[in-house]
């Protein structure tokens, strides 16, 4: 196949697929040697600094190369499913198949704030400005069909994902210029503007196989294809709606790999699929899944007495963490009145007694998130902006919500279940708002509309249907009209995606280095695009500016203050009622599951259970 180069003009994206420009071999050899060398390929790639690990590595530090092979891994999911491919817009897909299945060029480690290692690549190369990337395929590396993985496969699943994959892609794509094979195995991406983190976000795309969709509909959900990664899994069966079997590739390309060295080491992981979190709990008692990861440290303590339990045949563990708070409450839709008025989200958080619904929840046991980097350095501090900070911020002082400059902090309660003081101060600012309580006691505009707003939860979470149960209360002595409405898992992701809600759930993990995932979480650009994972609806320059500032910084100081600017502006926003933060991970587990004494920074994640654990053959 000859080399050949894709311009991607700045372009609607419809359009963008037309843009194909094919160079000859000769063309392309001449356009790398007017390139100075400035860089050498290396095997990793650090957003900061150098990579942790030398080029001889010979394992990850928090895995165990000796761990055994064999057993059944068994997780647990709610809800259901209709397809089997994560990577598009539609269908209801069991969320481990987008980690599980699919491999990328690089490999993330949890042990580092954003470090890469070559995986499909083996090596990576960059320029001091990171403007381009270039990354070189193994030789052997593979689909599971044994296929090799080429550079014509790279160039077309960029391509796919980019302009009618998932939204979560769309980004990304519209900040490469190019891209090109630049050798037999190899291929490099040039970027528009500058953003240091893009040489690292392009490495962490999953790879597919070009002719496995010759003659298929990308875009269509279903369960009649099965997308063909390169991973050490594959999906071996499934039944609709209740199980997928994934079967460890024996002729896996990558075993001998030292960044493989002690990972996925179960024969067989099934995911099996329950009415709600009550029936999952249960046959993790019962012994028929292999885990469970409890959110809530009351229940922690007081349902994890069972005979299991007693007996030694399930273990308890506490997982420590590192990572920030990320944000997690319930998001509040600016799409929609009556939460484009900040007035209005401001009165939802003052009514939202969390003290007391902690205390209700969670006996009081987990912290509140505080800002959406908070239980990290990279959090907002406490008081008015100084410094780095204030300087970023103070261009877009008049787009600012109160308390970014001057300081903010969550409205506190009493612990009281009345919560008077708070409530005081949400019926002021929606009486400011224009809400007015009427003889009936029901608030209403000067339309005479009443204040009316949907909750939209998933079916099966019992935990925010209890907490929202009690913010009611709460709602009602406001004389707001709300309403709480239950869909399944199919429904609400159709609704989600089509911003088809009020209020609803949120919840976003944050690693120790941020970048072109906030952009994608509140940038401007996706807010109205369907799927986009900005549920909020944000449109803000500030914010904007400040990612951009980040993605630019060149120390780790001038990334801090971005991030710390980042966060006021999101908190102060009022866009989210944030509830408790996950502190660290539990993890109630079957005692034959073992795992390395060395926890890595990000403590427990899919990269970390099941990725790193294994059965003892002993039980």
């Amino acid at each position: 196949m000859k080399p050949f180069r894709r311009r991607l003009q700045p372009a609607p994206i419809a359009q963008a697929r037309q843009l194909v420009t094919r160079l000859s071999a000769g063309a392309i050899l001449c356009v790398a040697a007017a390139i100075p060398a400035l860089a050498e390929p290396s095997h990793g790639l650090a957003m900061y600094g150098e990579p942790a690990l030398p080029a001889d590595f010979t394992h990850l530090p928090y895995t165990n190369p000796e761990a055994p092979k064999g057993g059944t891994f068994v997780t647990g999911n709610t809800g259901g499913f209709d397809s089997l491919n994560p990577f598009i817009i539609r269908g209801t897909v069991p969320w481990q198949l987008r980690f599980m299945t699919h491999e990328s060029l690089m490999y993330r480690t949890q042990d580092e704030p954003f470090t890469l290692y070559g995986l499909l690549a083996e090596s990576v190369e960059t320029d001091p400005n990171r403007s381009w990337v270039e990354f070189t395929l193994r030789p052997e590396a593979a689909f599971s069909d044994g296929s090799p993985v080429t550079v014509e496969d790279v160039m077309w699943t960029y391509e796919t994902l980019g302009t009618i994959g998932n939204a979560r892609y769309l980004g990304l794509w519209q900040s490469i210029d190019s891209m090109e094979q630049t050798g037999p195995r190899s291929v490099r991406f040039n970027f528009r503007g500058e953003d240091r983190e893009q040489a690292l976000v392009i490495g962490l795309w999953p790879v597919l196989k070009k002719a496995q969709w010759a003659d298929e509909d990308f875009t269509r959900s279903g369960l009649d294809v099965v997308p063909i990664g390169s991973s050490p899994y594959v999906i071996d069966s499934f039944e609709a709606g209740r199980n997928v079997v994934l079967k460890r590739n024996p002729d896996y390309w990558g075993n001998d790999l030292p960044i493989r060295q002690g990972i996925a080491n179960f024969d067989e992981i099934r995911i099996e699929f329950f009415g709600d979190q009550a029936a999952l709990f249960e046959s993790f008692k019962a012994g028929e899944i292999s885990f469970v990861r409890e959110f809530n440290a009351e229940k922690w303590d007081r349902d994890y007495d069972f005979p299991a339990i007693r007996s030694g045949d399930i273990v308890k563990a506490e997982i420590p963490s590192e990572r920030p708070s990320g944000i997690t409450g319930f998001v509040m839709n600016t799409r929609r009145a009556p939460f484009n008025d900040i007035r209005v989200r401001d009165a939802m958080i003052h009514a939202f007694n969390f003290e007391y619904i902690n205390e209700t929840i969670t006996g009081g046991k987990q912290p509140r998130i505080t800002s959406y980097f908070s239980h990290s350095q990279l959090g907002m501090r406490e008081g008015p902006a100084e410094g780095r900070v204030r300087e970023l911020l103070a261009p877009f002082a008049d787009r600012l919500a109160p308390g970014a400059l001057d300081g903010y902090a969550l409205p506190a309660g009493d612990g009281s279940a009345r919560n008077r003081a708070n409530i005081r101060t949400a019926a002021g600012l929606l009486d400011e708002a224009g809400w007015v309580t009427g003889d009936d006691g029901v608030r209403r505009n000067a339309a005479g509309d009443p204040l009316r707003f949907e909750i939209l939860l998933r079916q099966g979470d019992q935990q925010n249907e209890a907490i929202i149960d009690i913010y009611m209360n709460a709602l009602e002595r406001l004389g707001v009209q709300a309403g709480v409405t239950t869909v399944d898992n199919a429904q609400y992701a159709m609704r989600i995606e089509s911003f088809d809600f009020d209020m609803t759930d949120i919840r976003r993990q944050f690693s120790l280095s941020p970048g072109n995932d906030q952009r994608i979480y509140w940038g401007g650009d996706t807010a109205d695009q369907p799927g986009s994972r900005n549920l909020m609806g944000v449109k803000n320059p500030a914010i904007d500016a400040m990612v951009e500032a980040m993605l630019a910084s060149r120390s780790s100081e001038d990334f801090t203050a971005a991030v710390r600017a980042l966060d006021r502006i999101l908190t102060t926003g009022r866009y989210v009622i944030p509830i408790f933060m996950f502190d660290k991970g539990r993890v109630a587990h079957d005692a034959a599951l073992k795992y390395p004494e060395e926890i890595p920074i990000y403590g427990d994640s899919v990269y970390w259970l099941p990725e790193v654990w294994w059965m003892d053959p002993e039980g």
